[in-house]
């Protein structure tokens, strides 16, 4: 008889949730974790990665890498050391390459570029553990440079200075751009995905770099949806989630404070935005029927999703909204499809969100409106 003991399930605690995802690479395992959690995902990436591997500048500068080895190697990111090494390859001097990083000091941006740099066979002498090009800089210059072979392998956005400063204190720097990022490849989604968002379409939006953060925001600013999405998420209605400080950096500077995990990684990315929907769920409205969650596709009840149609729904977050306060019966005409100015119609749909969600939960107030019976 076995004796193993059965694999515990996910948690669901992101049913209701429309996440967009705004990443071009690693997209579809990103999407996969959250759909596993229990969300609805939506894919509008912001930018693309172009690769170099056959780029003739690049397996220029590998040769003179190898030809005349350098005494430090700063890696920026993991996807740019892989796409070296696979260019180094398709050229016929990984080998070579390879040996000559194991000679030299390597200097990592972040846990991400150590991880691939370990997935080589090499090993990271020193890691920026805030990702930053800053703290490498900070680090080498107060080390000293001068008279140094130094070699940079750029990030999609560039070397964030690192290049010129280092030359400027007197090292010997060769620049390896390995990728370089593109336009989005869907820009009727990224339109959409940025309206949705102000609108209140979306729940979170999830970003994995700088320059995807900013390409969003950009759009953002070209649909005139700018203030509407900062004010949600100001209000908690719309979460950003960062995977890490660097790629936080655009948010904040336009006043939007996501969330972000204690590592720089896809799956603890996922891990984060779990955790912040389990402490929203443990700080719902505190109805008399218990802890509930109002999210874009579904309304929760102590976890338990509730029957209501799309009309339902959107009065409930109303007096989900309200918070204890009396809502009129315009404001729940207001919510309904149509132009209705009749009464009755408000009754009817309170009376079908009471079906769907117990007698008890919504009170009528006489001559007033409707309100949550709260704890």
């Amino acid at each position: 008889m076995s004796t193993a003991r059965p694999t515990p399930a996910l948690s669901q605690v992101l049913t209701g949730c429309v996440v967009l995802v705004t990443a071009d690479r690693r997209s579809g395992e990103l999407a996969s974790a959250l759909t596993r959690r229990g969300a609805t995902v939506r894919h509008a990436p912001a930018l693309t990665i172009v690769p170099h591997e056959h780029d003739e500048e690049l397996v220029l500068a590998t040769k003179q890498v190898v030809a005349d080895p350098p005494d430090v190697v700063v890696v920026t990111t993991g996807i740019g050391l892989r796409g070296w090494i696979e260019a180094a390859d398709a050229a016929g001097h990984a080998d070579e390459l390879l040996e000559v990083l194991d000679r030299a000091r390597i200097v990592a941006r972040g846990p991400k570029a150590r991880g691939a740099i370990q997935a080589a066979g090499l090993t990271a002498d020193w890691v920026a553990e805030s990702e930053t090009s800053a703290e490498i800089l900070e680090l080498l210059l107060d080390e000293g440079v001068a008279g140094l072979r130094i070699a940079v392998q750029h990030h999609g956005a560039g070397a964030d200075g690192l290049d010129t400063e280092l030359a400027a204190a007197g090292a010997d720097v060769t620049s390896l751009v390995v990728y370089r990022w593109g336009p989005t490849p869907d820009p009727v989604a990224l339109r959409q995905s940025v309206r949705d968002a102000a609108a209140g379409e979306i729940d979170a939006v999830v970003f994995t770099s700088a320059p995807g953060a900013a390409a969003w925001l950009a759009a953002a600013d070209d649909e005139r949806v700018a203030d509407g999405i900062r004010a949600r998420c100001a209000s908690g209605c719309l979460v950003a989630a960062a995977v890490g400080p660097v790629t936080a950096k655009p948010l904040q500077e336009r006043g939007i404070e996501p969330i972000q995990p204690d590592r720089g990684r896809l799956g603890a990315l996922v891990r984060r935005l779990v955790h912040h929907y389990e402490v929203a769920q443990s700080s719902a409205v505190l109805t008399a029927a218990g802890h509930l969650q109002v999210r874009r596709t579904v309304a929760l009840l102590d976890g338990h999703v509730l029957p209501l149609s799309p009309s339902g729904l959107e009065v409930l977050r109303l007096l989900a909204g309200a918070h204890g306060q009396v809502v009129s019966r315009a404001d729940v005409l207001r919510v309904l499809p149509g132009d209705s100015t009749d009464p009755h119609a408000a009754e009817v749909a309170v009376g079908r969100v009471r079906d769907a969600v117990g007698r008890g939960l919504v009170q009528t107030v006489v001559k007033r409106g409707y309100r949550l019976a709260l704890a």
